[in-house]
This record gives structure tokens, C-alpha cells and sequence, in this order.
């Protein structure tokens, strides 16, 4: 092993900068890894024996309760390229700590349309498998090849498929079976040929009929604007409000449950599933239990899109996780649907 690729630990390591929240939590130790080969070094390192250890990208789906009694891997992989092509799509490449929103923008300079819905989610494209992050009508499952990744414990090299990643809606291997097994490295997408526009929803079918390219067939460039335009006005910036975005899954009913919710409240927002279950909107929920705006001492649930928890200003995790916890109450007394959290909370 090079010099280069020895492990440098920092002990007693700030992770604000490193959770989306801003909560102010230190890690015992945390080490960058920015090669391959740094990452078991680290995790073979004396110093992290028997210890437990958390991955970090973006830290945008991370609820950091307490200061990390471990060693925190500070993922910095970088690198994109396009690796190959066949008759029917491009096979576009991007390391793990590539920040998500800069390589969507980066493949649509490419020419390679394809990921433009999912514009400005936070977070690192090594996170994206993990959560199966999704927005407006596409989630990253339907655009994903393949990916890398590494065996903690026995340091072994591995290429998942689709099907072994059993990818489910925010939910995938990696958050059941395979959670703090293995470290994804990179991600293999498809990006086909033949591109059709996912222009559906009607907040983007309004911001792209009041854009000046207004266009019955909006291009791969105009939906990735009107995504980040109805992003930004609906979702504050962590950099200014610490959050972790969505911070609720929409929940999935069956059509009886939703058939029995609606004679109640005629109003309910829903999305008729394939498989005839119904998705629900969970901030439409939250909203109608009045959460929306309202706070519990610095976490607060943000003013204009009730999926988002906020930190005002020097709230930690336990608050925030009382404030979702009191949401969850609500709304599950008054419609019997019970909210499930989006972050990995610790």
C-alpha cells in the first residue's frame, strides 16, 4: 500500500458541515476517503477495531441524534465518464461522491438526457441507490445499470445488478439486508437513446408553460429548469435552513383503506399505484393536521411544503425526531395512516 493510501484519521471530527441539518455532532474518528484503497485501509486501521462506523456523502438523509461514538468515512470518490454505448442507450459512469445535482447537470451537457427530473436533490450519487431517490414522475431505479461496491468486512469488490439492489419505492438492499455491509464506490446509469419527457406534474407542467420556451414538447433542458425553479421555491436551501429535505415517505394504501379515507375527506391527494394500492400526499396529510409552519422550540415544520422538517437554529436530533414523532401522531389519529421517516436516524 502507497503512503497515499494510508488511512488519516481525525479524532474528535465536527461533522456540521457534513449533515444536511447543521447539527453541531463530532465523530471519536472520521477519515476522508478519496481512493478505493483508502477505504479499508481505514477500516483494517487498529485505531477502528471493534468500533462502529457510519458512511457519509452529502449527509442529506441523516438524522445525527448524538455525537458518533465511531469512525464516520467521509466518502470523496470522484470522477464521470461515459463508458460505453449500444444500439438503444449511453452507459454513463459517476463516482460515489460526486454531488448528485453537478452530474445530472454535467450529462445533460453531455447531450445524455435522462436524469433531469431528479434535478437538485441533495446528496451524492452514492447515496442516490441507497434511498432509490425519485421526484416528478421518475425514480432512479428506471435509469440505474449497475454499481460498485465494497464488501466491509472482507474488502471484496462487487458489481450489483438492479436485481440485486431490490429496488423498492426509497428503499433498496442497502437499507435492509445489506445496511453497513458495503460502501458503493460508483454508479453505472442508462441513459436511453430513444427520450421521451416526463412533463406530468402539474408543478412542472405550470412552470413550463409560463417559461419563455414554453413548448408542447419540452426539451431534456427546459424540464431539468422547471425542476430546479419549483424545487427552489419550495424547498429551502440547507445552506441557509438546515434540512434534510423530504423528510416523509408518501404512503402507500390499499384501494379499501383509501376508499374508506375518502369518503371522509374528499380532498385527499392521491396517486393510483399499478398494483392498485393508492399513494398518498404525505405534506397534504401533515398540512390538514395544521403542522405546517408550526414549530417545537428550534425544529419546525417548514412554511411552505409540510414534508420538510427544519432546524430554526441550534436544535439537534433528539428535537427533531420529537417533532416528527408528534406529526406522526397527528395524522395518524385523524386518518389512520402512519407516516415512515425518509432518513437513516441514529
Amino acid at each position: 500500500m502507497s503512503q497515499s493510501d494510508s488511512a488519516a484519521f481525525i479524532a474528535g471530527y465536527p461533522l456540521k458541515a457534513h449533515n444536511t441539518f447543521g447539527f453541531e455532532v463530532r465523530a471519536q474518528f472520521a477519515c476522508r476517503i478519496e481512493r478505493e484503497a483508502q477505504l479499508m485501509a481505514a477500516v483494517r486501521d487498529p485505531r477502528a477495531a471493534g468500533l462502529p462506523r457510519l458512511v457519509l456523502g452529502g449527509g442529506s438523509n441523516v438524522v445525527l441524534t448524538d455525537d458518533f461514538a465511531g469512525l464516520v468515512l467521509l466518502v470523496a470518490l470522484q470522477g464521470r465518464r461515459v463508458v460505453r454505448e449500444d444500439h438503444d442507450a449511453w452507459y454513463v459512469e459517476a463516482a460515489a461522491g460526486e454531488p448528485w445535482h453537478d452530474f445530472v447537470a454535467w450529462t445533460l451537457a453531455q447531450g445524455l438526457p435522462g436524469l433531469e427530473n431528479l434535478a437538485l436533490i441533495p446528496g451524492t450519487v452514492g447515496a442516490a441507490p441507497i434511498q432509490n431517490i425519485g421526484a416528478y414522475g421518475l425514480e432512479m431505479c428506471e435509469r440505474f445499470a449497475s454499481l460498485r461496491a465494497i464488501e466491509l468486512e472482507t474488502g471484496a469488490v462487487v458489481e450489483l445488478d438492479a436485481d440485486a439492489c431490490r429496488f423498492g419505492y426509497r428503499d433498496s438492499f442497502f437499507k435492509r439486508e445489506g445496511r453497513d455491509r458495503f460502501v458503493i464506490t460508483s454508479v453505472t446509469f442508462r441513459l436511453p437513446k430513444v427520450w421521451q419527457p416526463r412533463a406530468g406534474y402539474a408543478d412542472i407542467a405550470r412552470e413550463l408553460a409560463a417559461s419563455e420556451h414554453a413548448s408542447a414538447a419540452p426539451s431534456a433542458q427546459a424540464i431539468f429548469a422547471a425542476v430546479v425553479a419549483v424545487r427552489r421555491a419550495k424547498l429551502p436551501d440547507p445552506l441557509q435552513l438546515g434540512n434534510a429535505g423530504s423528510f416523509f415517505k408518501n404512503p402507500v394504501v390499499e384501494a379499501t383503506q383509501f376508499e374508506a379515507l375518502k369518503l371522509k375527506e374528499p380532498e385527499v391527494v392521491s396517486y393510483p399505484q399499478p398494483d392498485g394500492r393508492v399513494k398518498l400526499a404525505a405534506g397534504w396529510l401533515i398540512d390538514r393536521c395544521g403542522w405546517k409552519g408550526r414549530a417545537m422550540g428550534a425544529a419546525a415544520v417548514h412554511e411552505r411544503q409540510a414534508l420538510v422538517l427544519v432546524n430554526l437554529g441550534g436544535a439537534n436530533g433528539a428535537e427533531v425526531l420529537a417533532l416528527a414523532k408528534a406529526v406522526q401522531r397527528d395524522v395518524l389519529a385523524r386518518f389512520g395512516v402512519e407516516l415512515e421517516a425518509e432518513p437513516v436516524c441514529l
